[in-house]
C-alpha cells in the first residue's frame, strides 16, 4: 500500500440517506443493512446538519446477525465495539458533527438505530458505512 494510499482500500456504503424533509419525531432512523463480506474493519459515520428541537437527544444502538435481513439481530456486546454507543449517541446542541462507531464482531450483516427522544423539531441526520481492510483490492470506485 502506497503512503497516503486509503482511496484503494476502503468501500462506502449508503447507511442514512440524507433528506429534505427531517425527522421531526421520535421515529427510530434505522441504517442500511451491511455486509462485511470480504472486510476486515468496519466503521458507521453519523453525521448531523441542523437539530432544531432546544430539549433532544439521539441514542445511537447497534444490532449484528448472520441473516441478511438481520430477522436474527442481537445488540452489539461492548466488548465488540470501538468506542461506545454513549459516545456516537448525541443531543439537540451537536449540529454539524459528525460521530462514529467500530464494529468487531464476528457476525456478517450490522445495523445501527438511532432513537431520538423529545424530538418536536427538525433533526437532518445522515450516515455512511465505512468498509475497510478489503481481501481484494484496489475496491471499486465509484463504490459498488
Amino acid at each position: 500500500m502506497a503512503k497516503f494510499d486509503l482511496h484503494n482500500h476502503v468501500n462506502f456504503k449508503r447507511g442514512i440517506s440524507p433528506v429534505a424533509a427531517a425527522q421531526t419525531d421520535n421515529t427510530a432512523i434505522v441504517s442500511q443493512i451491511v455486509d462485511t463480506l470480504g472486510y476486515g474493519s468496519v466503521e458507521f459515520a453519523i453525521l448531523t446538519g441542523s437539530l432544531a428541537d432546544a430539549d433532544a437527544t439521539f441514542a445511537v444502538t447497534v444490532d449484528h446477525g448472520d441473516a441478511s435481513n438481520l430477522s436474527d439481530a442481537a445488540a452489539v456486546p461492548a466488548d465488540q465495539l470501538l468506542g461506545t454507543t454513549a459516545l456516537a449517541s448525541f443531543i439537540f446542541s451537536d449540529d454539524d458533527k459528525v460521530f462514529k462507531i467500530g464494529y468487531l464482531g464476528s457476525r456478517r450483516y450490522v445495523r445501527v438505530t438511532i432513537t431520538p427522544s423529545a424530538n418536536t423539531g427538525n433533526a437532518c441526520i445522515a450516515g455512511v458505512w465505512i468498509l475497510g481492510e478489503p481481501v481484494l483490492s484496489p475496491t471499486s470506485n465509484p463504490p459498488a
